[in-house]
């Protein structure tokens, strides 16, 4: 365990660099005509359904107001314990599956860190690397949104390299394992294509997308490499679907979009963001 905070890597690019300003933009994500709509409500409601959310991880201006959709949700709903992030590899300073085990900045304050959850974590592949967290900011543009829907949120960030499909089973028993007994709301941060027109990337994700509304990770892994579809969190949302496979929920699809929706491009980023909720008639996921 670290005793000083992770500074942000990406304040003043991905999302703006002032507590004031990085709050009316979050603002703006969940008021923009591709998000909500409303910002999310006071009154919470006394149980929690959702189980998990896949959100992507782009610059605000572009996938914000799609990210928005999910913590609209997860903010009506009684907040969870914790909340375990599953991100990705962008910048290849990690050797497999590592977490964070300190505070993160950002500049609406710092993200405190569950370390329980990471002590229950830190075991076969996974293991704590500071320095491969440095400079990611997949996990990292969640947390604004996480501190603006949730009281005094406590989270763990998990980066989940690309790899083959039984390691990445092994990563997500792991997961599985840890979460037993503990109230943890997961997140995958995934964008989907990357450069391609938008009437393609449209067909494409939307083969992705079904593969997790059907929650079967080998059917999104293979299906990603097949059509060799650019979704960067490939791995991240292949272990959360791996680790939640015993469990009885439902997913669904809250928006789809792409960066062309927000300025004028040939080509574009898709993103979408989904929710895992329990299914009618199961016990909600609190303990």
């Amino acid at each position: 365990m670290t005793d000083f905070p992770r500074p942000p890597a990406v304040a003043g690019t991905f999302y703006a660099p002032s507590g004031a300003e990085l709050a009316h933009q979050v603002e703006r994500c969940f008021l923009d005509p591709r998000g909500p709509g409303e910002l999310p409500t006071r009154h919470r409601g006394p149980t929690r359904t959702l189980r998990a959310i896949v959100v992507p991880h782009a610059g605000f201006e572009f996938s914000g107001p799609i990210a928005a959709h999910a913590y609209s949700l997860l903010g009506a709903q009684r907040p969870p314990a914790s909340v375990l992030i599953l991100g990705v590899d962008h910048q290849g300073l990690g050797a497999g599956p590592v977490l964070s085990d300190r505070a993160w900045m950002t500049p609406l304050g710092p993200m405190e860190t569950d370390h329980g959850l990471v002590q229950a974590l830190s075991r076969g592949p996974v293991r704590v690397d500071e320095e491969a967290q440095s400079e990611e900011h997949s996990i990292e543009v969640q947390l604004p949104f996480l501190e603006y829907v949730l009281p005094h949120p406590k989270f763990v960030a998990l980066q989940v390299r690309f790899d083959r499909f039984d390691r990445l089973l092994e990563v997500a028993r792991v997961v599985a394992d840890a979460l037993r007994h503990r109230d943890v709301l997961l997140v995958a941060s995934t964008d989907f294509s990357h450069y391609v027109p938008a009437q393609i990337a449209e067909r494409l994700d939307r083969l992705a997308i079904d593969a997790i509304l059907e929650r079967d990770p080998r059917m999104l892994y293979e299906t990603v490499r097949r059509n060799d579809i650019s979704m960067c969190g490939i791995a991240p949302t292949t272990v959360l679907l791996a680790a939640l496979a015993g469990e009885p929920l439902v997913a669904r699809l809250l928006r789809w979009g792409h960066s062309g929706e927000a300025q004028p491009m040939r080509e574009v980023v898709g993103y979408a963001a989904l929710a895992l909720e329990t299914a009618p008639g199961a016990a909600p996921p609190v303990k």
